[in-house]
């Protein structure tokens, strides 16, 4: 930081220790919420065993004490970790690779329901990083999504994520 640069190799990646505290304080963050909404519907333990909020509250516990351990950790190794990269862009760019692909994923089953986006997502990705034949894909881009709708909507009776095809088959 002598060079009047942030840490992190002169701006080349993220500070390593920007980064634990950041995620650590998200952790925290999020254990917090959940503690706080487990007190609002019960977190106590009642005459016939744990109200609902009960082991939520634990969990969320456990979180913000998980969160504690790594923010003091970091503030621990503090100028050990000064000027460390956590990640630089060659090494990002494999994780976004697939990382973007899932988000579209993600949005695409809001939008044509979750068998259609993963025999989508499965064919797109069998071809682009497994370089399978079309076969291969078709039948496993298909195959797939058909067995879980079987499983969940048939015997299961879990309804899951649909979209207009489904619709079309009066699901």
């Amino acid at each position: 930081m002598s060079d009047g640069k942030p840490d992190g190799a002169g701006g080349a990646g993220l500070s390593t220790r920007a980064v634990e505290l950041v995620v650590a304080l998200l952790v925290g963050l999020g254990g917090a919420v959940t503690m706080f909404d487990s007190v609002r519907i019960g977190a106590k333990w009642g005459s016939d065993g744990p109200e609902a909020g009960y082991f939520p509250f634990l969990v969320g516990t456990s979180l913000l004490l998980a969160s504690l351990w790594i923010v003091a950790s970091v503030l621990a190794r503090w100028k050990q970790l000064a000027g460390s990269t956590f990640v630089e862009y060659e090494r990002l760019k494999p994780v976004l690779t697939m990382l973007l692909p899932t988000i579209a994923y993600v949005v695409l089953i809001k939008l044509v329901g979750l068998y259609v986006a993963s025999a989508l997502f499965i064919g797109a990705f069998m071809v682009w990083k497994g370089r399978y034949g079309w076969l291969a894909t078709l039948a496993v881009a298909l195959g797939v999504p058909v067995a879980l709708f079987l499983l969940f909507e048939i015997w299961f009776l879990v309804p899951l994520p649909k979209g207009p095809v489904e619709h079309l088959l009066g699901y």
